[in-house]
């Protein structure tokens, strides 16, 4: 029984990956999630607890940093910000980050995942780099503008007309390394 509770469990977060990434938060339903898993919906909220828990285990993710040991320390910034953008605009399983930034500020859920993952994985990022000061503090300047262009850019619909990624890339990137090694008078 606990196989079929487990395989049951990984269809829904499956599926509601998928819909939460194609439909965002407010425009998915539980019964859409449990038609596409093939279950029936109250599975959801016995497994899950409702909507949101699932929509919070569905979106766990892991930003996968890259290797940065090997990369130049004043080109940092500009890494990191190129990184981002091969994120955002990956595979269909990085359309979560959108969903996630897009819904954060509706829902504290989102919002909280968002904390969760700065704390975790930003700040060790920085920690990592072996970042002067304040890693938590540097780690929020990081992602400030990293959630601001994703907002302005995946949100808003700030396109390349308006701002290229070229451009993004080296004046982000000029910052992102100031709020990674630089001083922060």
């Amino acid at each position: 029984m606990a196989r079929n509770a487990d395989e049951t469990r990984r269809k829904l977060v499956a599926a509601a990956r998928q819909y939460f990434a194609e439909h965002g938060y407010e425009r998915t339903t539980v019964r859409a999630i449990a038609a596409e898993a093939g279950v029936n919906p109250a599975l959801i909220n016995r497994y899950f607890g409702g909507k949101e828990q699932l929509f919070a285990e569905s979106v766990s993710i892991d930003l996968g940093f890259p290797d940065l040991s090997d990369v130049p320390r004043d080109r940092l910034g500009e890494t990191l910000v190129r990184f981002f953008f091969a994120r955002w605009e990956g595979n269909a399983e990085d359309d979560l980050l959108r969903v996630l930034i897009r819904t954060a500020a509706t829902n504290a859920e989102a919002a909280e995942r968002i904390r969760t993952v700065l704390a975790e994985q930003v700040v060790g990022l920085v920690t990592q780099l072996g970042a002067p000061g304040d890693a938590r503090h540097r780690a929020a300047l990081v992602a400030s503008q990293m959630l601001g262009l994703a907002y302005t850019r995946y949100v808003l619909g700030l396109t390349d007309a308006d701002l290229s990624r070229e451009t993004a890339v080296a004046a982000i990137g000029a910052t992102l390394q100031r709020y990674l090694l630089g001083e922060l008078t």
